[in-house]
């Protein structure tokens, strides 16, 4: 018997919901979609989508959380860490894993914080999941940096998060090579954060 012969589980019904809602939403936005759409894609009766999300909202900040934990952490935090042997390294490889993502057009949907913030605003309680959301990848950034030594970390992580931003953008407009250059970019401000020695400043060494 070959593994192929062997029925595979069937997802249990949260999460056929949370995985038809996160590609609904990812693709076309929040309000475009329906909850009986996801009903439908998901293979599940009403009752059972209410059961495990008493709202949208609720299936919304849900599908948000599993973004987190797959894009946030899992792709950007996670592969980044693998690809550098010091905290620079790792801070830059941040940028690599970015380009590696923007090529694969199948699964390049930009930023599912960004979109919702767009979309439904910051005073919408998926709108505040995204601030904070959003922060937490600033987090990364900022434990790297300092990792790294260098200054001024809170600067340097927000404007970090811009290149990082900006090159998401310019991917969803087809430019795929945006991430390479924003590294080049990140270079720079890694230079621009690294704290000035005896030499550097001009003082005297004995």
């Amino acid at each position: 018997m070959t593994t192929s012969d062997v029925a595979q589980p069937v997802p249990a019904a949260r999460e056929r919901i949370l995985n038809a809602a996160y590609e609904l939403f990812s693709r076309r936005g929040i309000r475009a979609v329906g909850t009986d759409e996801v009903i439908l894609r998901a293979g599940v009766a009403k009752a059972t989508l209410y059961r495990h999300f008493a709202t949208k909202n609720d299936l919304v900040l849900a599908v948000l959380e599993r973004r987190e934990e797959l894009w946030t952490h899992g792709l950007i935090e996670a592969q980044s860490e693998q690809r550098g042997d010091t905290p620079e390294e790792r801070l830059l490889a941040i940028f690599d894993v970015l380009h590696d993502w923007f090529q694969l057009r199948d699964g390049y949907e930009g930023c599912s914080f960004i979109n919702v913030l767009l979309e439904l605003g910051a005073d919408h309680p998926a709108g505040q999941a995204c601030v904070t959301h959003i922060g937490h990848v600033r987090d990364i950034v900022r434990t790297r940096a300092l990792a790294a030594g260098l200054t001024d970390v809170e600067d340097f992580a927000s404007s970090w998060h811009i290149l990082m931003k900006g090159a998401i953008v310019l991917a969803a407009v087809g430019d795929l090579d945006s991430a390479l250059r924003a590294k080049k970019m990140a270079l720079g401000l890694i230079e621009e954060h690294r704290p000035e020695t005896l030499a550097d400043s001009g003082e005297a060494v004995s």
